[in-house]
């Protein structure tokens, strides 16, 4: 019988390697999630995600519970079984599309109406129904339902937002069914104000989670404010717990995170810019739509060893962005998953071997050289 557990193994000033122990496998951190919001890592094979290094990938339970709903997931045998992903699944409670669809939604003290996105329908959110839903899915990681904090945001609105989010955290824990191998994380809120994270993190910690998450950065205070964010939070969450950053981020996103102890990432950005001619390399990103392509025989990166770099040029790949062929996206979302995954492999030796300032620094030097020999 697995139990839900994290192991600190190593840090490097503030950078920590771990493991994640879930009812579905092991997960090494830091680590970066994936996005497979509707049941879908979007252009990829779950196999062709797995090869790439990833361990855990993450769902929505408001996409999922719209469509195809919870219910028919827990007939069908889950979402891993669902999906063919046999191993961890992290579901966001859909907190965040609260406030993303806030002209969809009507929100009160016990939760959220809102209308579909899909077809006008109305809905209920709470933290209870959340926790249901999450159940139903399988997922070896729950989020607490919260409110993501907008940006910019007063003081005043923030404590609003933050403090109902911790009324919401305390019913979520209340709700959450515990078993082997099963997981609830708090989320952190309260804005880019100092005093606030820390009136959060100490409702949290009283009420006591499995893992602590960072909400509501990434959502337009740049990255200078978010990181500034994390030194002052990130130090007040149990050193004994994984500690995850949700919706986060560009590279140098991350390995600023990884610096102040995060453990955890997800976002879209490298599945959704394989599907805009986007590619991230070492040295920045690269727009395979540029013309600039069109004739280079180069591979898109020399030492990936992803299907995109081994077996395709820039050439190529541009040709196949213009003609808007599927494979262009699909090569794109495995190589970017692919460098993420290499990133994260490159911190965790790093962190390892004591010379995680030194990976830092390296990073932010070549991606500040750019995409040079193609220019």
């Amino acid at each position: 019988m697995t139990h839900f557990r994290y192991d600190l193994l190593a840090t490097d000033g503030a950078a920590r390697l771990g493991r994640l122990h879930t009812a579905h496998g092991v997960v090494d951190t830091p680590a970066f999630m994936p996005v497979g919001t509707a049941g879908t890592v979007k252009a990829m094979l779950p196999e062709s995600v797995a090869a790439t290094g990833a361990q855990m990938v993450l769902g929505n339970t408001y996409h999922l519970m719209l469509r195809p709903n919870a219910e028919r997931v827990a007939r069908l045998g889950g979402l891993h079984a669902f999906m063919n992903w046999p191993g961890p699944i992290l579901t966001d409670s859909g907190g965040f599309q609260v406030m993303s669809l806030s002209k969809l939604r009507k929100m009160d003290a016990d939760g959220v109406t809102f209308q579909s996105h899909i077809d006008g329908s109305s809905h209920r959110l709470t933290p209870e129904i959340s926790m249901d839903i999450q159940r139903l899915l399988d997922a070896d990681v729950t989020m607490a339902f919260d409110e993501c904090t907008p940006f910019p945001a007063t003081p005043e609105q923030a404590a609003i937002s933050m403090r109902l989010s911790m009324r919401w955290a305390a019913r979520s824990k209340q709700a959450f069914v515990a078993r082997p191998g099963y997981g609830l994380f708090g989320i952190v809120q309260g804005g880019v104000y100092p005093e606030l994270r820390a009136e959060s993190a100490a409702a949290l910690k009283d009420i006591g989670f499995d893992g602590y998450a960072v909400g509501g950065l990434a959502v337009g205070e740049g990255q200078e404010m978010m990181l500034a964010t994390l030194d002052t939070t990130t130090p007040q969450l149990p050193a004994d717990r994984p500690r995850y950053l949700m919706g986060v981020g560009r590279p140098s996103d991350i390995i600023g995170a990884v610096l102040r102890g995060i453990d955890m990432f997800d976002c879209v950005m490298p599945t959704r810019s394989g599907r805009t001619a986007q590619a991230f390399t070492r040295r920045g990103t690269v727009n395979l739509r540029n013309a600039r392509h069109q004739d280079d025989p180069r591979p898109l990166e020399e030492d990936c060893g992803c299907p995109a770099c081994r077996g395709y040029s820039r050439a190529y790949l541009h040709h196949l962005i213009r003609s808007e062929e599927i494979l262009g996206p699909m090569l794109l979302t495995w190589h970017n998953i692919q460098a993420y995954q290499d990133l994260m492999r490159g911190l965790r030796a790093a962190i390892a071997e004591g010379r995680v300032q030194a990976f830092a620094a390296e990073a932010a030097r070549l991606e500040a050289l750019g995409d040079v020999e193609a220019m």
